[in-house]
């Protein structure tokens, strides 16, 4: 996946600069050609957005369950996943405050977003007036959750999930199961048709680099570098909100934690799995951080498998931004939204590749928050980026809550130490 992530990224280089050197030519034939190449770019991407929608019922009802049925093996496990949401929310408030805070000290420039926007077919988009509360509330449950995945409702669809998979753990086992196995074997299904379609990655978002080139030009590398810089930074920031968390909350002494955590960072920074990171993280939490096996051996795994703290920060920093080039500043009532659906699908798309769990994760944000996603195409191939930074605050957050799930463990001196 890593190697793809780098080939894709060249795809965008290269894109970017063959539309650059057919817009300098004037040529209309070369031009036409160029066009051509961008529509199967189009192609590509809609091939990659068909999935969104069956990937995140899926994963969602299967991971409500899952949640559901671990919160009964006992008052940890609980602890545990209600300490979750509590961070999760968090993370999403800070990813708001920070990200509307950097644009507004560092916005792009008005041209260059508008020529990036538009190199994408984006310029048409209709912005329109949020709903009411009334209207909002009258509609969260869907009448017909078949229509609401028709329309891209995914606030709709996110709540039909969330019921429909809670009330499969009333189940008896032998209905349970199979439901179970069947939506996993959907979400298996299209996670197979989405690699399929990253194993076109290189070719797709080069032919949508062309597009790109040819009517924003290089100016297109500035907007993309501007924001990998701001949605790396605000990850980062991230993480270090769960360093401090694990120093006051867990009471863990600074230099205690930094000299457990380090091997995990290097672990996470060159591998980008928090998956990968689990042993390290064992090792830090049991021998560097004096915490219990029976809670880090259930802790630990736990929130490797339902919990993502930069999740909602990334998501919600790309969003944020995507809604920045188009010019729609969301209403507080749009933020609150946003931060239901980031929630709900940062335990939906746990565990997925870095570039499946990009559109999987970030499209129904946007589409809940009114914000176009046709950025997401270009956006997703210097995703290898911002993803370091996901996964160095992903390991810092689960050392972080296990070290204050284990509070009631430590004496009150050891946090003097």
């Amino acid at each position: 996946m890593k190697r793809i992530s780098l080939l894709v990224l060249a795809g965008l280089v290269a894109g970017i600069i063959v539309g650059e050197m057919a817009k300098a030519s004037a040529n209309p034939t070369v031009i036409s050609a160029v066009e051509v190449i961008e529509a199967f770019g189009g192609l590509w991407l809609n091939t990659l957005r068909m999935t969104v929608v069956p990937l995140v019922v899926s994963l969602l009802i299967v991971g409500v369950a899952s949640v559901a049925d671990t919160a009964k093996t006992g008052g940890l496990v609980a602890r545990a996943v209600l300490l979750f949401t509590f961070l999760i929310f968090l993370a999403g408030a800070y990813a708001t405050a920070a990200m509307l805070g950097l644009l507004e000290l560092w916005p792009v420039d008005g041209a260059a977003a508008q020529a990036f926007v538009a190199s994408v077919g984006g310029d048409a988009v209709t912005i329109t007036e949020p709903p009411t509360f009334v209207s909002w509330l009258q509609g969260l449950a869907p009448s017909n959750p078949v229509t609401a995945a028709a329309e891209d409702a995914v606030l709709q669809v996110v709540v039909f999930s969330i019921f429909f998979g809670f009330a499969v753990t009333k189940l008896d086992v032998g209905l349970r199961d199979p439901i179970v196995t069947f939506f996993r074997a959907v979400s298996a299904a299209m996670i197979v048709i989405v690699r399929w379609v990253l194993i076109a990655g290189p070719f797709g978002v080069f032919a949508l680099g062309t597009g790109v080139g040819l009517r924003a030009g290089f100016e297109a590398a500035g907007v993309l570098t501007q924001y990998v810089i701001i949605v790396s930074a605000v990850t980062l920031g991230i993480t270090i909100v769960a360093w401090l968390l694990a120093v006051s909350w867990g009471r863990q002494p600074i230099g205690r934690f930094t000299a457990a955590a380090a091997p995990v960072w290097a672990i996470a920074v060159s591998t980008q799995s928090s998956l990968a990171s689990l042993p390290a993280m064992l090792d830090a939490a049991l021998r560097g951080l004096d915490i219990p096996a029976r809670i880090a051996d259930v802790v630990l795994p736990l929130a490797v498998a339902v919990f993502r703290f930069t999740s909602p920060v990334a998501n919600l920093a790309v969003v944020y931004f995507c809604a920045h080039l188009y010019g729609i500043e969301p209403t507080p009532f749009q933020i609150g939204v946003g931060l239901v659906v980031a929630y709900a699908v940062s335990i939906a798309a746990v565990g997925l590749p870095g570039q499946v769990s990009f559109i999987a994760s970030i499209a129904p944000i946007c589409l809940a928050m009114g914000v176009p996603t046709e950025l997401l195409g270009i956006l997703i191939a210097v995703e290898i980026i911002p993803d370091i930074f996901r996964t160095l605050g992903n390991v810092t957050g689960d050392l972080a809550a296990t070290a204050i799930l284990s509070r009631k463990d430590k004496p009150d001196t050891d946090a003097a130490a």
